[in-house]
């Protein structure tokens, strides 16, 4: 049984189409990549997902049960975490009282340890009463991700974690993906403008365009995929001649 799964989404926003009949199943501990143009309904079929946008057709599913009506509170506290294109980490906070805030919000009072886990897990080098708001944009992906682990989900939204980020840093985001998987069995699905990061993480790509899922499958197919040429690429790609790409973003 699928971790989370939905099935014949649809949504529609202002009189126009967003999302037409999307379905897709996430195992626990995979690592599923979510691609496409701009404008394809990525980040509302986040969404959805994540119980912001309730004024949808068809359903979501949580380890088998339906989730349609829940809160994105309540899914947070079923185990269904999700983050955004552009940190939400209060500047006037440190980084000590952001992951607790985060913590808190969802869970018992955590303890010290607790915290400091989470931002030995993401590798944060700050320190605990650094200020978040003087923090470079890789400690401020950290901090965002320490927010998400330190609720323990079963399955987090990565919107673009990669966004703004070079090379190394970007190996450092493929870590603490492969981590939140192989070591403690989370499921993640992953939007990411950089194809380089999800054909190195993701097992399997989904591909949208115009709201509707045109491929799907591992990323060295889906990549070559003729449907994902004409709405994605000029040309075809291999997973082995993928280089940073910021065409679209």
């Amino acid at each position: 049984m699928a971790l989370l799964s939905c099935s014949d989404i649809t949504l529609e926003l202002g009189g126009r189409s967003i999302l037409e009949g999307v379905s897709l199943d996430i195992e626990q501990a995979e690592v599923v990549g979510l691609a496409g143009p701009n404008g394809a309904g990525k980040t509302s079929l986040f969404e959805v997902l994540s119980g912001r946008q309730l004024r949808h057709g068809g359903d979501v599913l949580l380890n088998g049960s339906s989730i349609r009506s829940l809160t994105m509170r309540e899914r947070v506290e079923q185990g269904l975490a999700r983050s955004f294109q552009r940190p939400i980490v209060p500047a006037s906070l440190t980084v000590g009282e952001t992951l607790k805030a985060a913590r808190k919000a969802f869970k018992p009072e955590p303890s010290r340890l607790q915290l400091e886990w989470a931002t030995e897990f993401v590798r944060l080098r700050s320190s605990w009463d650094q200020p978040t708001g003087s923090l470079e944009t890789l400690e401020r992906r950290k901090l965002m991700l320490a927010c998400l682990v330190v609720r323990q989900p079963r399955i987090v939204l990565l919107d673009e974690p990669a966004s703004g980020l070079t090379g190394s840093e970007i190996d450092e985001i493929d870590l603490i993906v492969r981590n939140l998987s192989q070591e403690y069995g989370v499921a993640v699905l992953l939007i990411e403008h950089r194809l380089e990061l999800l054909a190195m993480v993701a097992r399997r790509v989904l591909v949208l365009d115009v709201g509707t899922i045109i491929a799907e499958g591992p990323p060295d197919s889906v990549f070559k995929d003729e449907r994902v040429r004409q709405a994605y690429f000029d040309v075809p790609i291999s997973a082995d001649d993928l280089t940073p790409i910021d065409a679209v973003t």
